[in-house]
């Protein structure tokens, strides 16, 4: 039986990152809506609360029944998680006057407390919130303070239950991972069981036990998740597996070409279509950016749907949904808010039953898994690229001629970052063509072409991004090419846009 960690989602942005940090402890966990614990489950060794927008004392706030949580679990509250604990046992919870977040440092700590073994007074700590407790109960005990927050961590008598007012799971919290470590190993006793190989492992034999002797087919873009997820289906069922790779004439330069040489070399069955010619003849015209990704989303579960209906007897559908998809496509409240991205409209158009062999996994878990099977480097590092490819980075109505121009100096920047050594720093990289023409002067002639912008963040999970602080003189050094090399082009740009407020893609 695989031992697991239950996170309970309040609504707190920093949900799944607690998740990735328990999973980095070699330990499996799954994230589910506050309301939603699988009683009865006795594979679950310990449950972490999530920190939420409301307050514990709002009408709306998001409560659970911890009576059916506490003395049968260890129970770990982060923020609102903590509060909610401290409030339901009788505690005050209360709005401070200045809202508290940001770094603090612990002042005093309770090193022979389970959960604070190993963290000294001094470590750093992230507060987010604009409510502290401001009593607890006579039977909890103060664990660890900062100067602002007296309660910043407690434990209820002798229950294996605590709560921390800050969050460990933030790198901001120096000490985090040896907090969450300490939980999760060291008080819910988890034998760190969760591996890459040991995913592979019980994942094949599990393949082989859903799949039996069906036909499979999967639809590659080239990115990591649906890679990996083909890898890892071919080794379950090897010939049953069918995948085929669409090109809307929106890929990278010689991308179609490169990935169908890598796809034969890892010895899949692939058949590339080149669809260019119908996309760009669907396109001719739109600018409005949702439009553009209906047209191309619609235009590849018809292509895909014509070239699967020609492999016989296919009962399944693959796909590389991975778990922030699923986590994201609910809300809280069991309600969906969106789809995830991978062929929406398939399973129902063509009538066949749903596979998903990596929905557990976060991204890194994916490239962890994609190392373990043997597949190359660069196709394990390679940047996420949007579904619709470069008609989101074409801001205005799409092209052959644009999308030329757009691939040359997409290459450019991109051959530039590896030859720099700066591709694995970056999370994701790309140039947007943008609808302006700007005045330069070549040679004795005034031109007036276009100008394009350079886009590059670091992040851990494209929840956020912070733009990428690459160097003067590699930018200098790709401006130059560009210009020199790419005909049309007059003009270089770097968009310095965080995301928030900005988002990583322009369209």
């Amino acid at each position: 039986m695989q031992e697991k960690i239950i996170i309970l989602d309040f609504g707190s942005q920093t949900t799944q990152l607690i998740g990735r940090r328990v999973r980095e402890l070699n330990t499996y966990c799954e994230i589910v809506p506050y309301n939603k614990f699988p009683y009865g489950d006795e594979s679950v060794i310990g449950v972490i609360l999530s920190g939420s927008p409301f307050s514990v004392y709002d009408e709306k706030a998001f409560r659970t029944d911890l009576s059916r949580l506490r003395g049968h679990v260890p129970v770990l509250g982060i923020c609102y998680g903590a509060q909610f604990i401290a409030w339901e046992g009788g505690g005050k919870v209360e709005p401070t006057q200045t809202r508290e977040y940001g770094r603090a440092w612990l002042t005093k700590v309770d090193e022979s407390d389970p959960l604070m073994s190993g963290i000294n007074p001094g470590s750093q700590v992230w507060m987010s919130h604009g409510d502290t407790i401001t009593s607890i109960p006579e039977s909890f005990k103060v664990v660890a303070s900062t100067e602002k927050v007296a309660i910043a961590a407690y434990r209820v008598g002798d229950e294996k239950t605590w709560g921390v007012q800050f969050h460990p799971e933030v790198y901001h919290s120096l000490d985090g991972t040896r907090l969450l470590e300490n939980f999760v190993v060291g008080i819910c006793g988890s034998r760190k069981q969760w591996s890459a190989d040991s995913f592979i492992e019980t994942t094949v034999e599990s393949l082989r036990k859903q799949l039996g002797n069906d036909k499979v087919v999967l639809g590659l873009s080239g990115g990591v998740d649906s890679s990996v997820a083909a890898v890892l289906l071919n080794k379950a069922i090897g010939k049953n597996l069918t995948c085929i790779f669409v090109d809307h004439g929106m890929l990278r330069k010689n991308e179609f070409r490169d990935v169908l040489h890598d796809y034969e070399c890892l010895g899949l069955n692939v058949i590339g279509v080149d669809a260019s010619k119908k996309f760009f003849d669907e396109l001719a015209g739109v600018t409005e950016p949702e439009r553009k990704r209906k047209i191309i989303g619609k235009g590849f579960i018809d292509v895909f749907d014509e070239e699967a209906r020609k492999i016989e007897d296919v009962k399944w559908l693959a796909q590389g949904t991975i778990y922030p998809d699923c986590i994201e496509s609910l809300s809280i409240t069991g309600t969906t808010i969106k789809s995830h991205h991978n062929v929406g409209g398939l399973p129902e158009k063509m009538n066949l039953k749903l596979c998903e062999p990596l929905r557990l996994l976060f991204k890194d878990e994916v490239r962890a898994v994609g190392r373990a099977l043997g597949m190359p480097e660069h196709l394990i590092k390679r940047h996420p690229f949007p579904g619709p490819g470069l008609a989101v980075r074409i801001l205005g109505d799409i092209t052959p001629e644009k999308v030329a121009v757009l691939q040359e100096a997409d290459a450019i920047f991109i051959n530039g970052l590896r030859e720099w050594g700066l591709y694995d720093q970056v999370w994701q990289a790309g140039v947007i063509l943008l609808p302006v023409q700007s005045v330069g002067v070549m040679g004795d002639e005034r031109t007036y072409e276009r100008a394009v912008a350079l886009r590059a963040v670091t992040s851990t999970d494209a929840m956020t991004a912070d733009w990428a602080h690459l160097p003067y003189d590699f930018l200098a050094d790709v401006s130059n090419k560009i210009i020199n090399r790419v005909r049309g082009v007059n003009r270089v740009c770097y968009d310095i846009s965080s995301k928030p407020p900005a988002t990583i893609e322009w369209e």
